[in-house]
């Protein structure tokens, strides 16, 4: 689409609200979207003297703009989808359970293992959601954990581990919109600062030791993880599979993923390793997906864990699976593209904060709350500190504004990730739904308070950096706040009892 951007004002913020309510009002995510991608069309056309017809096929050229821009996660989620159906039909998830489940046999341990997990996995946090979801779900479902606070327990370690693993598609793509501030370095400098992510680390870590459940998501553990899931049990699954059968994939993908982005990204060809793997991340996971592919398929067809015919029947019907998800991730897109792309929500809201005549102390706390608003209304974190990353740059340009430049980029990320977080129509929040198998906005409504508790401690956090100027200072404000909170809540849910 070669459209011009115009600047729509206040009214470019309603699509994504417009989106974001019905969705948490219907509980129906599709037609909410698409007409989230609608109003923003109308907004667009009816400030350029179009029509209704126009903003309709307006929809449909976006919606297949973002299918051929997002091709490669497109391939690599029904690629993992596939892999995900025949390991399984394999009989090595049973397995697996099975073994684990001699091992890990109660809830706080598969907690645990789960979250550890997701740390280990950091260069991509949709890979991280998938392949975690995948390998835990067995063992999360016998020891009566939901697929809520599963789902809970991937979002909560992909995104915040990415945004401080300085290799990571992320570290990359932040480093690449912070050169003038100084590229990995000033990214490095931010991890002290990056509050949402620490602490919702830390958060994981207690509720899972603890074994401590307030609002909704305490509903979904008493209910166990069938709460909100149609699970169907197919036969296919009753194979003689061995552990081998599901890590030998697994590991492959992890392995030949890493591989994949760095060949893809020309480290074998003298780049470094952290430019290689933020150049096309999602072209590297489909390499080591394929990879796991084949080599599920040279495990299992020699040996007659299945026949080429129920090998190729559960790659259609692991392509399947992903369907509702990519749908989803597809409306999304879309209305993320006409957000950024033509109606100007992002640069409304930044020109706001640029507008705002306050003292640069309050800087990092205001832009924090900002970026969250952004990313949550956008589903979209990387749009996000995309956006506010250069205007932050530009507003610290000074002697003042020198010394609050790092705990307000560190803010910025927070708050994208924060928002990401919150949003039903951010692609990690799907993804996370989708590798728990649970119900996309019952993940949401469980995750909101758990999230939200987390943000309000960092906003008071970014008050203590922005005049502190001290990042040991703010993380030991931040976790003894939080730690105050959960105190708090504890001894509420104690006298309730």
């Amino acid at each position: 689409m070669n459209l011009e951007m115009i600047e729509a004002g206040w009214v470019s913020l309603l699509p994504p609200l417009i989106a974001i309510t019905l969705a948490l009002i219907s509980k129906e995510v599709y037609s909410s979207l698409f007409l989230g991608i609608l109003t923003g069309m109308c907004v667009y056309c009816f400030s350029t003297g179009g029509n209704v017809l126009q903003a309709v096929t307006y929809v449909f050229d976006m919606i297949a703009v973002k299918i051929g821009e997002n091709g490669y996660m497109i391939i690599f989620l029904v690629l993992l989808g596939s892999l995900v159906v025949v390991v399984t039909r394999s009989g090595g998830s049973d397995a697996y359970g099975q073994w684990a489940g001699k091992r890990i046999k109660s809830k706080v341990r598969a907690k645990l293992a789960t979250a550890f997990l997701g740390l280990l996995i950091f260069v991509d946090d949709g890979f991280n959601c998938l392949t975690v979801g995948t390998v835990m779900r067995p063992i999360t479902d016998k020891c009566r954990i939901s697929r809520e606070k599963l789902a809970y327990l991937l979002d909560s370690t992909a995104a915040p581990i990415c945004i401080i693993a300085p290799i990571s598609s992320w570290a990359v793509a932040v480093a690449s919109e912070v050169e003038e501030a100084g590229g990995l370095h000033a990214f490095m400098r931010t991890i002290p600062y990056n509050l949402y992510a620490i602490l919702t680390i830390v958060m994981v870590f207690f509720l899972s030791i603890t074994d401590f459940d307030f609002g909704p998501m305490k509903k979904a553990e008493e209910a166990g993880p069938r709460e909100g899931m149609d699970i169907k049990r197919e036969e296919e699954t009753v194979k003689k599979g061995t552990v081998p059968d599901l890590v030998a994939p697994i590991l492959t993908l992890i392995v030949c993923s890493i591989l994949g982005m760095a060949y893809v990204g020309g480290y074998f060809e003298g780049r470094s390793f952290t430019e290689a793997i933020g150049e096309n991340p999602t072209a590297g996971l489909t390499l080591g997906t394929f990879a796991g592919l084949v080599v599920a398929m040279l495990l299992y067809i020699p040996r007659r864990l299945m026949s080429l015919r129920e090998f190729m029947a559960g790659v259609i019907d692991g392509i399947k699976t992903m369907i509702p998800a990519l749908m989803i991730l597809i409306l999304a897109w879309a209305l993320g593209g006409v957000c950024r792309e033509m109606i100007g929500t992002g640069l409304f809201v930044s020109n706001f904060v640029t507008a705002a005549d306050l003292s640069l102390s309050f800087l990092p706390a205001i832009v924090f709350a900002v970026a969250a608003f952004l990313s949550f209304s956008m589903g979209t974190a990387w749009g996000t500190f995309g956006i506010l990353l250069p205007i932050v740059s530009m507003i610290c340009v000074g002697t003042e504004g020198a010394a609050v430049l790092i705990p307000a980029l560190g803010a910025t990320l927070a708050g994208s990730v924060y928002g990401d977080h919150c949003s039903p129509i951010s692609d990690t929040t799907i993804l996370a739904s989708t590798g728990a198998q649970c119900e996309h906005l019952r993940h949401v409504e469980t995750q909101l308070p758990y999230a939200t508790l987390v943000a309000a401690v960092c906003f008071v956090g970014y008050l203590a950096a922005g005049f502190t100027r001290n990042p040991w200072i703010t993380i030991v404000v931040s976790v003894l706040l939080l730690f105050l909170a959960f105190g708090v809540m504890i001894h509420l849910d104690k006298r309730k009892k």
